[in-house]
């Protein structure tokens, strides 16, 4: 039955993520949210008394029962934002994360190293090649590779992992009971048979509407450590995908290319104004997310921090970096102490300065060497 309260809560016209989870931060549970009066929930910033008739509203319970059915049916998982077991580490850590997220696979979400590829639709036989031997020399085996399952690019990188006996996952703009594009059906059955997945924000029926890729591309930066740019134009969902993973301050590389080119032209300008680093290969982005030095790196390399000095804010970030046997990555940080980005940055920063952590690419922190 919670699941039932969980599905309608998502389906509420006029609700978006940040809205909902103002009511669930107000009534804790989604059943508490439909057994609330009208009264109750317009005591909640941005809820009027529209959307609280639409809550009231019987409908949505009754079309969350027939998608729980199609959920059981077709063994579709539920990752609900407030299960921290189940649900993307990562993507929590973004304040416009979908409360609710439809799953079908067996790829491990939270796992140590998550690289998103995108691109062009209408790559050329440049990008095609770029993509498959970036993907064929990612070493780590605890590696996902996440994209769009959408012409070009997409579709290439999820082939090349399945070449190369990567786990990859097609993040899409639909509901799970259908695949779009129809030519990559095939490719998606193969993801699901080997170790991969589909995810999804939206229930069964829903159209590929145009819409919804912008929002599809949110959730695939949010789910990774860093965001690959292949091969893009000027304009198009790959560059909107490298903003949004800027904006979540996840790590953007691209391939340059020519200049004359059209579909480099939106890699050149992601390098020229600092929005993305460049890389050439797959060793780049080892070196620039700091991936080569733990590869190599033992677990006695750690030193202890000394934290007599610290204020209590410090000390609590450095004691979590201290109980780790390996860097430790701004995500992880943020979550451990439950603190906004913009607090962390400024905690983070003054330690740095007095020389109690030391600042690593890709993000990462660790002990200083006192």
């Amino acid at each position: 039955m919670n699941r039932i309260y969980k599905i309608a809560l998502t389906k509420i016209k006029g609700l978006g993520p940040k809205l909902t989870r103002g009511l669930l931060n107000h009534f804790e549970t989604a059943e508490n949210v439909f057994k609330s009066s009208d009264t109750e929930l317009q005591k909640v910033f941005g809820i009027g008394s529209t959307i609280a008739h639409e809550i009231k509203n019987g409908k949505y319970l009754k079309a969350a029962e027939e998608e729980l059915t199609f959920i059981d049916k077709n063994e579709i998982q539920l990752l609900w934002i407030k299960d921290k077991n189940i649900y993307p580490r990562r993507l929590s850590h973004c304040e416009d994360a979908p409360l609710l997220l439809y799953y079908k696979g067996n790829a491990d979400l939270n796992t140590k190293k998550i690289i998103s590829i995108v691109g062009s639709r209408n790559a050329t036989t440049y990008g095609l090649e770029l993509c498959k031997d970036f993907v064929k020399n990612l070493k780590d085996p605890d590696t996902l590779v996440i994209s769009g399952l959408a012409y070009g690019i997409d579709v290439q990188a999820h082939r090349s992992s399945l070449d190369n006996k990567i786990p990859t996952v097609g993040v899409l703009g639909h509901g799970l009971d259908r695949i779009y594009p129809y030519a990559h059906r095939e490719t998606a059955k193969q993801m699901l048979m080997k170790g991969g997945g589909l995810l999804t924000e939206f229930a069964s029926g829903t159209n590929p509407e145009r819409t919804n890729f912008p929002m599809r591309n949110r959730i695939i930066a949010g789910l990774s450590d860093v965001t690959i740019v292949v091969e893009a134009a000027i304009k198009g969902g790959a560059l909107i995908t490298a903003e949004i993973a800027n904006s979540y301050n996840r790590d953007v590389c691209a391939f340059p290319g020519s200049v004359h080119q059209t579909y480099s032209a939106g890699c050149n300008y992601l390098i020229k104004t600092h929005r993305a680093h460049l890389i050439r290969n797959a060793n780049d982005l080892y070196y620039l997310m700091n991936w080569e030095k733990e590869e190599k790196k033992s677990k006695d390399t750690q030193l202890p921090l000394f934290t007599e000095k610290l204020s209590k804010d410090e000390k609590k970030v450095a004691d979590y970096i201290a109980s780790r046997k390996e860097d430790v990555h701004v995500d992880e940080i943020a979550n451990h102490c439950n603190w906004p980005q913009s607090k962390l940055a400024i905690v983070l920063l003054e330690m740095e300065l007095a020389g109690h952590v030391v600042s690593l690419p890709g993000k990462m922190y660790k002990n200083s060497v006192r």
